[in-house]
């Protein structure tokens, strides 16, 4: 049971009893764009990265955004925009950022399964780096690039075996994880490889897992990759880059995970007097405190044992509680002095797993009063489904006194477009 009361992120705030973002009342907001919602403080984004990226500014890096942790068009322009490169999990990543304006140039392609079609794709636009997870895909990528006469830049993706304590279906650096090449066995791999014509060994790299609230595991991957660059430049492969991955968490409950600078501390001295720049891949930690999801009560339900608040998100729209376990703080829009119970948040979804919230400590809320779930800028939107039919929520990105809706709500035409009511007779 959570007892503690819940307070606002930055950027989100209660004037006059009721939360803002930024300027802009989320009463106003959400009476104007209709509800579920999700909104993002451009002001919190633009913070959030230039203290991420000034963290690193003494020593050579690229700030690399993953885009998987919100891959909206306006959020990857404005991060690029401020200097950000793009990391890319798929072909559809890679042409949302293309579309956004980043520079391909400042543009890596991670991810375990990358197609012909998305190899072919990122090779005609000169990005700066696969990071190739296998033999198999580095002996494609080498035929692909022959194919079209090009030469295709490669960092590979090594495991090293690192227990990232955190949640086990976001931890991607244990031995059993299906992501990158047992570290053993990046020399023998690369040294194969550093004579192919069309491939051009650049750098090594991991990504240990996400929502990370510690610097021990990070320090220990970098100093395997330390260990591992000594050993290909013993034999000739002249290592000049390393991926770091991104994994650094936010707070959603009481978790104290470590500062930007902190932990940019640690790396630069366990790398500092290894010759390589970096690149980083943030993505929770620019995002995920930077956007809340807003939802409306329908109905209040006293149960048998148990109190629910019935609001119109559902899973399909937050799947984080659901598919996690994951908790996000809870705030009434409006304040209120109405006595509380202990009560759980759930939608519409036909679903026992339809919860957004358990066991909260809220006002007893009427019909038509909204709530905000907090931390939601990060695998919010982006893990939306149209589960039962629904159509998936509005995005507004909100800049002082000013608001913009950067992903208009689905219609119900938007569900069924592509579709056949023609079965075979």
């Amino acid at each position: 049971m959570r007892r503690r009361t819940a307070r606002p992120v930055p950027f989100f705030e209660f004037r006059g009893g009721a939360l803002h973002c930024e300027g802009v009342s989320l009463v106003a907001l959400a009476n104007d764009a209709g509800t579920p919602l999700y909104v993002y403080s451009q002001s919190a984004l633009e913070d959030r990265f230039r203290a991420f990226d000034g963290a690193f500014s003494d020593f050579p890096h690229l700030t690399c955004y993953a885009a998987k942790a919100c891959s909206s068009l306006a959020i990857l322009a404005l991060l690029h925009r401020m200097g950000a490169g793009i990391d890319v999990v798929s072909g559809g990543e890679l042409r949302r950022a293309l579309m956004a304006g980043v520079d391909p140039r400042k543009i890596v392609f991670s991810g375990v399964g990358k197609s012909v079609d998305e190899m072919d794709l990122a090779l005609r636009h000169g990005i700066l780096q696969f990071n190739a997870e296998s033999e198999a895909e580095l002996r494609l990528l080498g035929e692909r690039a022959k194919m079209s006469g090009m030469v295709a830049p490669v960092g590979l993706r090594v495991n090293p075996a690192v227990d990232p304590q955190t949640h086990p279906y976001i931890a991607t650096g244990l031995e059993q994880s299906k992501f990158g090449v047992p570290i053993s066995a990046a020399v023998p791999l690369l040294r194969r490889y550093s004579r192919h014509r069309h491939i051009r060994i650049q750098g090594i790299g991991c990504h240990i897992g996400s929502q990370i609230t510690e610097i021990g595991p990070f320090v220990v991957a970098a100093r395997k990759l330390k260990e591992a660059t000594a050993a290909l430049r013993a034999t000739g492969i002249e290592i000049r880059q390393l991926d770091l991955g991104g994994g650094l968490g936010i707070r959603y409950d009481d978790e104290t995970p470590p500062s930007p600078t902190a932990y940019a501390a640690a790396i630069k001295s366990e790398l500092r007097d290894l010759g390589c720049s970096l690149i980083l891949e943030p993505g929770r930690t620019l995002v995920g405190d930077a956007g809340i999801f807003l939802t409306r009560v329908l109905f209040a339900k006293a149960g048998q044992g148990r109190n629910f608040l019935i609001v119109d998100g559902a899973m399909n729209d937050l799947v984080r509680p659901s598919l996690y376990g994951a908790y996000h703080r809870v705030l009434p829009v409006v304040r209120s002095r109405r006595a509380a119970w202990l009560v759980d948040v759930v939608g519409p979804v036909c679903e026992s797993s339809d919860f957004l919230a358990r066991d909260r400590i809220l006002p007893r809320m009427r019909a038509g009063e909204l709530l905000a779930i907090l931390s939601a800028g990060a695998y919010g939107f982006v893990l939306s489904s149209n589960y039962n039919s629904r159509p998936r929520a509005a995005e507004i990105l909100v800049k002082g006194h000013r608001f913009r809706v950067i992903r208009k709500r689905e219609t119900l035409p938007d569900l069924v477009r592509g579709e056949s009511a023609r079965p075979f007779r």
